[in-house]
């Protein structure tokens, strides 16, 4: 890797991250209603909102409108029991469930390189008793870029390529990031924290923070991790020979027996946001967190025709016990996700019946 790639100018870095939360954050916009377009002033409905989306990339048919390049896992999660304590939620009984999961980046390109990613994605579905399901959808950042909806369209417009370039205009990004302050913990973190050099070692977080219950009606806002068993270790130059070493090295390591991190959930003190994602909680509030478990990865697949292929990790589909904070967000997600979700799938039929015709 040449100097010039390891020190590119400021401009091109914010250029980076500012694809990064684009990629993270460009399905997060609000359908609900109540945001209208600068210009003609109608209501942004969740079509409209894909449709700008897609309007920003290059087509790809069939595939996820982000994190189009991953990869599917399945395998359990064991609760030890202490999860208990903060939700009643039957996956933290002790036990074994199993999960399907999906490892990914950011980005709209499926045949993107793998060392263009700045961030790592984990998203996990656990099958529960009577029919439950409680999906979550994580990055290996533990705060958002934005903090509200209205900001989200703001960068979607802001990350625009420009019409004749190409490019996204440093101009637009500046004045979007001058706006927007909130934005500077999150670069920050970025800058400061390299991506790591495999899945497997990566920390992941569920970003958002939810509404937990427990046995005795109880409740406690939480946010929640996954930390690894394998120690961080960040991307390297020789890593980086490999346009897909990201699958590569997690198949290798498979082969060696399976990859664990443990499940942490961190209970808000009174006092902390749970509304705003761009705001870390007190270090503090580690001191109190639980470990409720490991989830266990053995097998992976290819996204094309694995066991993740299907699902939409909605982060709204949780189990007794579970529940949404007051975290705009979280609707956003929810509202976009199944749009996508539609699309995509539909693209999938479409091609497969075209196929069939022409046999």
């Amino acid at each position: 890797m040449t100097e010039k790639r390891r020190r590119p100018s400021l401009i091109s870095r914010y250029a980076l991250i500012a694809a990064t939360i684009g990629g993270i954050a460009g399905l997060f916009a609000w359908t609900g209603g109540w945001i209208h377009w600068p210009h003609d002033q109608q209501t942004l409905t969740s079509t409209r909102l894909i449709d700008a989306f897609e309007s920003d990339t290059s087509p790809h048919p069939g595939f996820r409108r982000n994190h189009a390049k991953g990869v599917c896992v399945s395998g359990r999660f064991e609760s030890n029991g202490n999860g208990a304590q903060l939700s009643r939620a039957s996956v933290f009984e002790r036990g074994t469930v199993p999960v399907v999961g999906r490892l990914s980046a950011p980005g709209f390109d499926p045949t993107q390189e793998d060392d263009t990613a700045m961030v790592r994605s984990f998203a996990l579905r656990f099958t529960l008793s009577h029919g439950e399901q409680w999906r979550t959808a994580m990055n290996s950042v533990p705060i958002f870029a934005v903090s509200t909806p209205e900001a989200l369209y703001e960068q979607l417009a802001a990350l625009r390529p420009d019409a004749a370039s190409g490019r996204v205009d440093p101009a637009k990004m500046k004045m979007f990031l001058e706006k927007h302050p909130e934005t500077r913990a999150f670069h920050e973190w970025l800058a400061s924290h390299p991506a790591s050099s495999n899945f497997s070692n990566a920390s992941y977080f569920s970003i958002d923070a939810f509404r937990f219950t427990n046995a005795q009606g109880n409740t406690h806002f939480v946010r929640w991790s996954v930390v690894p068993d394998a120690a961080y270790q960040p991307v390297s130059t020789t890593d980086a020979r490999d346009p897909d070493f990201l699958a590569h090295d997690l198949s290798k390591r498979l082969e060696r027996g399976p990859v664990r991190w443990h499940l942490m959930i961190t209970p808000a003190a009174p006092g902390d946001p749970t509304n705003d994602a761009t705001r870390v909680w007190p270090q503090e509030r580690e001191l109190h967190r639980v470990d409720a478990g490991v989830v266990v990865i053995d097998r992976a697949e290819s996204q094309i025709d694995g066991a993740c292929r299907d699902i939409n990790f909605d982060p709204l589909i949780l189990p007794a016990g579970i529940g949404p904070s007051d975290d705009p967000l979280l609707a956003a997600r929810s509202s976009a996700y199944s749009v996508s979700f539609n699309r995509r799938t539909q693209e999938e039929a479409q091609a497969a019946q075209a196929g069939n015709s022409r046999r």
